[in-house]
């Protein structure tokens, strides 16, 4: 996966750099301090994911979001968390928070490497797309349509599939950044469910694969909203 990182700031960019190498899952093409090169190099490369900084002189990350056409991956960064609702507006990859930390770097490039390996899956077959979760020094390719609910637990999520459970360091406000919102709905805190396996639905609770899962008050309406349920 090759990417760009934009940031008015050195020390901003420095780190990108750093991290970067020591994933050794994408190549970094290039630094711009300045949008308006930055966008010169866009126009003749192409580039699967940009880190850009929202704050930016002349030209900020958000108007230059909206600007590149093809639009490649973007990953937010900014010391200012108030964008963070912005920055999904536009389906950014993800929105990461100075001064970043490598472990939630790491995670922003799991979900662009999921995202790609999503959409060259669906173009190859629109029927059976797959995703790629990692956890600890395994990567598992796992189809979507095999994925019953994800648990949180802890500090961890807990990938329920047909035939075994795969356990993830991610936080529950990410989920859907590694699944679909059209196929999989939240119903409790702690539970994300695969809306095609849901097999029997009741007030306080449903069914997938023989496994009771709890239905929270705060998300039974828009449950049952959801599924046309009166």
């Amino acid at each position: 996966m090759t990417c760009i990182a934009i940031d008015d700031e050195p020390m901003a960019l420095e780190v990108i750099e750093r991290y970067c190498a020591k994933t050794g899952l994408v190549e970094l093409k290039g630094v711009f301090r300045e949008s308006i090169k930055a966008i010169e190099y866009l126009s003749t490369e192409k580039i699967d994911l940009v880190f850009l900084d929202i704050n930016m002189p002349e030209i900020s990350g958000v108007q230059l979001a909206k600007s590149i056409s093809p639009a490649p991956m973007i990953i937010f960064t900014t010391a200012y968390s108030h964008y963070a609702v912005e920055s999904y507006n536009l389906n950014a990859v993800d929105y990461l928070l100075k001064p970043i930390t490598f472990e939630r770097f790491l995670t922003s490039i799991r979900k662009a490497l999921t995202a790609i390996a999503t959409r060259n899956n669906s173009i190859q077959s629109n029927d059976d797309p797959v995703i790629f979760i990692k956890s600890g020094l395994q990567t598992y390719q796992v189809k979507l349509r095999d994925i019953l609910y994800l648990e949180k637990q802890g500090n961890y999520l807990n990938v329920h599939l047909k035939d075994k459970k795969i356990i993830i360091r991610e936080n529950m406000v990410d989920v859907f950044h590694l699944v679909p919102s059209g196929e999989f709905i939240r119903v409790h805190k702690s539970y994300v469910v695969a809306v095609k396996h849901i097999v029997t639905i009741e007030v306080h609770q449903l069914t997938i694969n023989n496994e009771k899962i709890p239905i929270g008050s705060t998300y039974r309406e828009a449950l049952r909203n959801r599924l046309g349920i009166r």
